[in-house]
């Protein structure tokens, strides 16, 4: 068994159209380890994920999944891997019990095993009550935890989840990361993909930020952190910002000029720096209209990396599909 259960080396992927949603991923995820994509919609996440469990057949690059390769040999990557897809993919109509059982049929699990197994993965989950309750009356988390739940049925060696909990109340989003950091207990590898920044943060021991279908970052939540420094503080005035960006940074600061105009300054220790750049505003007799400090967050480290918020990429990320889809039509 090695260290590495998933390795993937110039991974790419381009669409008829020439849209490339992936552009040369290179990562490996250890075993037992909980690994998250992180980035805007569009960013080539679920693409990526794709090609891992043989949805999407890779433009060029290589994946290793479970020791086998996703083109070479999908099916024995298909009987080790289990999966869960942003977009629900149970029957309604059918129980709990039902939906699981008919899902192992499909992957091969012998039937005395199923009688077993689906009251235990159910317990795992909190849904042992419900199992022969129709999923026209499950809510949102019931049918998230329930999928889960259903990828398990194979004893798979690596849980795939796409977005696990995209629109979510927050409870129903706590008892996931429930689920899922108890997987973790028990030694199922996890990749899962994400745009919420708290749930990578909680619960990855390593992610990746993708973005424009690049990988940019990779490291544990607090390397990614320490790439900002210390405190931040944004502020921003009214006159000339950058020319107060520069003297803050011939300072020994280090400021960067975001896309809305917001100046943001890597420091140590905030409290004592704040008095020392509002004097320098004052000084350029610049007026203050917004000034706040905050520890980093990974959204402060796409900042750092791209210039913009990962929260304002989402509606970038939209945006630019939509461009690409245009193309596409029109040639």
């Amino acid at each position: 068994m090695g260290e590495y259960v998933i390795e993937a080396r110039d991974l790419r992927k381009v669409y008829p159209g020439g849209i490339e949603a992936v552009k040369g991923v290179s990562f490996r995820v250890r075993r037992g380890e909980i690994y998250g994509f992180l980035g805007p919609n569009g960013a080539g996440k679920t693409t990526t994920l794709g090609m891992l469990t043989t949805v999407i057949k890779p433009t060029s690059g290589t994946a290793i999944v479970a020791g086998y390769d996703v083109t070479r040999n999908p099916v024995e990557v298909r009987a080790r891997i289990g999966v869960v897809f942003q977009d629900p993919t149970i029957d309604r109509d059918l129980t709990a019990w039902q939906n699981m059982y008919i899902h192992g049929l499909i992957h091969g699990v012998p039937r005395s095993v199923l009688e077993k197994r689906i009251p235990e993965l159910l317990r795992m989950v909190g849904l042992e009550k419900f199992m022969h309750t129709r999923l026209r009356y499950y809510s949102g988390g019931m049918i998230r935890r329930l999928e889960i739940a259903r990828a398990l049925i194979n004893t798979p060696e690596v849980l795939f989840l796409d977005e696990p909990t995209i629109g979510l109340d927050p409870q129903a989003r706590a008892k996931v990361w429930e689920v899922i950091r108890s997987l973790k207990k028990q030694g199922v590898t996890v990749f899962l993909t994400t745009h919420y920044m708290d749930e990578a943060d909680k619960l990855c021991d390593r992610i990746a930020i993708i973005d424009h279908g690049r990988i940019i970052a990779e490291g544990t939540p607090e390397e990614l952190k320490s790439m900002v420094g210390g405190d931040i503080i944004y502020i921003r005035v009214v006159g000339d910002g950058a020319s107060f960006a520069r003297s803050l940074a011939e300072r020994g600061w280090k400021t960067r000029t975001l896309s809305d105009g917001l100046i943001a300054i890597s420091v140590r220790d905030a409290p004592r720096a704040l008095p020392e750049i509002m004097m320098e505003a004052a000084r350029r007799r610049l007026q203050i209209v917004e000034v706040r400090y905050v520890r980093p967050s990974l959204d402060d480290v796409f900042l750092h990396l791209t210039g913009r918020s990962l929260r304002d990429s989402e509606t970038e990320g939209w945006k630019e599909i939509a461009r690409m889809m245009v193309r596409r039509r029109m040639r």
